[in-house]
């Protein structure tokens, strides 16, 4: 199969799939790899009244959990933390007493910012519950505030380091972290240690700062079951070091191609990111999670190893991953929390397999 007719296959089946479903107001799709010389950059759509265009801004949930894991690997690189400092290095008194208690134990000193990178920590998910009090009380909720409302109302799930439990929770200490040991904003930071050095000039945090050039598009919008997220009052504080990055699809590549090429941090430190790994279990049973990064379990028949990738993901129907067969760059949404898994078998099925087709 020729590129003309890959990049065929790849848009027919994703303007389908978005025309076919009643839930997915806008979708987007970003396909790129230099070694099959193939370049997409799809929308469907609309934000309002105006057609999904490719260049819009897009916020991918959960996939800014890895510019804050990448933040993080600077700060190691540098010297300036390591992934196995005990995070009471960096945390006050109000945040770490009795963080962390689990069956009458204090563990709280034993967890380290590795635990919070490959969400192993033990400790509890606010994000959810702390959403459905927005949009039944609107406030604002401090990453900090969210944590000790945390502190006070949930329980540990496991021991550190036990147990993969899947929390927003951890990377907000890992952004007031990052916060401590720069003296600086966690927003500021983006700004200076990615977005300005990448040229990601229309990139931004949502709820925090602006982009060095604002789009001539707005923002596409993204939704759980039917509420616009940007019209919920307080939510970027609690998404903050959990997501909150906006940017083009393109630009989102250029952070994909940094980080490849150790622009961002170290061969070994990306290493140390992808591999020092454990199995997520149930619910999402076909991955193991790094430092932020999903990987693709091999499994015989299946899902060979010839498919699997590494990235991250969003709830929104969000993923940005990287195919090394054919070394491809995948980065797309379909901005609905009804195609959190959906989004996935789409990326594989739809894009990964046809990609693997392709013969010069």
């Amino acid at each position: 199969m020729d590129k003309k007719a890959v990049e065929s296959i790849i848009e027919s089946r994703f303007r389908k799939k978005v025309q076919r479903s009643a839930k997915v107001r806008n979708a987007y799709l970003l396909v790129h790899s230099d070694k099959l010389n193939i370049h997409l950059n799809l929308a469907e759509g609309k934000t309002g009244n105006v057609d999904a265009n490719p260049n819009q801004p897009l916020h991918l949930a959960s996939v800014g959990k890895l510019f804050t894991a990448t933040i993080t690997g600077i700060l190691h690189d540098r010297g300036e933390l390591s992934f196995d400092d005990k995070i009471s290095k960096y945390l006050n008194s109000e945040l770490m007493d009795q963080l962390h208690v689990y069956k009458g134990k204090d563990y709280s000193d034993e967890i380290k910012i590795s635990h919070l990178l490959k969400q192993t920590s033990g400790l509890y998910d606010v994000f959810y519950k702390l959403y459905k009090k927005l949009l039944n009380e609107p406030q604002v909720i401090s990453p900090r505030d969210a944590v000790l409302w945390g502190k006070q109302n949930l329980k540990p799930v496991a021991e550190p380091g036990k147990k993969h439990f899947y929390t927003d929770t951890n990377y907000y200490l890992l952004g007031l972290i990052i916060e401590n040991v720069t003296g600086k904003p966690y927003h500021e930071v983006l700004h200076e240690f990615i977005f300005n050095p990448l040229g990601m000039k229309n990139a931004y945090m949502h709820g925090f700062s602006h982009p060095a050039v604002p789009s001539v598009f707005p923002a596409a919008r993204l939704y759980i079951k039917n509420v616009d997220l940007f019209t919920v009052e307080g939510l970027a504080h609690i998404d903050y070091a959990g997501g909150g990055v906006v940017a083009p699809a393109e630009e989102f590549l250029l952070f994909m191609k940094a980080l490849l090429n150790h622009q961002l941090v170290k061969k070994e430190t990306l290493n140390r990111m992808l591999n020092d790994d454990i199995p997520m279990g149930f619910p999402t049973p076909g991955f193991n999670y790094g430092y932020s990064i999903w990987k693709f379990k091999t499994i015989p028949v299946l899902l060979p190893e010839k498919l699997t990738c590494w990235g991250c993901v969003g709830a929104t129907g969000a993923f940005m991953f990287y195919h090394p067969k054919t070394e491809s760059t995948i980065i797309g949404s379909f901005n609905d929390f009804s195609f959190r898994s959906k989004a996935l078998q789409f990326m594989v099925g739809g894009v990964v397999k046809t990609l693997l087709k392709f013969k010069q």
